[in-house]
């Protein structure tokens, strides 16, 4: 295989995938672009390899900066902005959890505390019930957060260390 076509194929997989981590197609092109490429690209590069509008190269690239994955790149004597993303993939994982949690898990997490206090009476079944079904959810996201924030703090080192004593 060509190294073209393995860019190719690469940067379309990896825009299937972060339709599951919460980002669009597009967004995850332009971030799999940067990841396999070795300098620093500008807005015009990005439209040209992939085919896209300056448009949505703008607002995907600033939504990528938004979320930590991407930065831009002064590059002495051009007066286009450049763009890089972060090549320690650890890093990346860590950045696109840190996200997912605050975008989803976080306030998910307010809203099930403002719902367990209710006005009402604790002995209707339907209150009972409802509380309790808010209560095992939120049980269930707290957990989770706090999982999440392990693997956060985590190092990369740590966690492979420790999945091999999972497996074995």
């Amino acid at each position: 295989m060509k190294l073209n076509e393995a860019k190719k194929k690469f940067i379309n997989s990896w825009g299937a995938l972060g339709t599951h981590w919460g980002i669009n197609r597009t967004m995850a092109q332009i971030h799999a672009l940067l990841l396999v490429s070795p300098d620093p690209l500008s807005q015009d590069d990005i439209m040209e390899q992939l085919s896209i509008s300056r448009g949505n190269v703008n607002m995907n690239v600033r939504d990528l900066v938004s979320w930590g994955l991407v930065e831009r790149k002064i590059i002495s004597g051009e007066r286009k902005e450049h763009f890089v993303a972060d090549k320690d993939i650890w890093k990346v994982a860590t950045q696109i959890i840190k996200e997912r949690k605050k975008r989803e898990l976080d306030p998910m997490l307010k809203l099930l505390t403002q719902l367990e206090i209710l006005d009402e009476d604790k002995k209707n079944k339907d209150v009972k019930q409802f509380k309790e079904m808010i209560g095992e959810i939120q049980q269930l996201g707290n957990q989770a957060d706090k999982i999440l924030e392990t693997l956060i703090k985590a190092e990369s080192n740590w966690l492979g260390s420790h999945l091999l004593k999972l497996i074995k």
